[in-house]
């Protein structure tokens, strides 16, 4: 199964959202504070052509999804 990412920081609040909501459904995740890891906030980065920090971003597979709706993440979620 293709790992799930979830690029955040912990002070902002629809990042712990997210962390809860994949956490309600059971779902293994990697959780990359941006704020705390220069190689995490590099490799966000580099998801976007603006290269800005675009947080909470979720990487699921080869989709990115930012600041999405409950059912577009389920939705890719299922898709695994």
């Amino acid at each position: 199964m293709p790992e799930i990412k979830l690029y955040g920081a912990n002070r902002c609040h629809k990042t712990q959202y997210y962390k809860r909501y994949l956490k309600g459904l059971n779902v293994n995740y990697s959780f990359l504070d941006v704020e705390l890891n220069n190689a995490f906030a590099e490799e966000l980065l580099a998801l976007y052509t603006n290269r800005k920090l675009n947080f909470p971003t979720l990487g699921i597979g080869q989709k990115r999804l930012k600041k999405t709706s409950d059912t577009e993440l389920k939705k890719g979620i299922n898709k695994l």
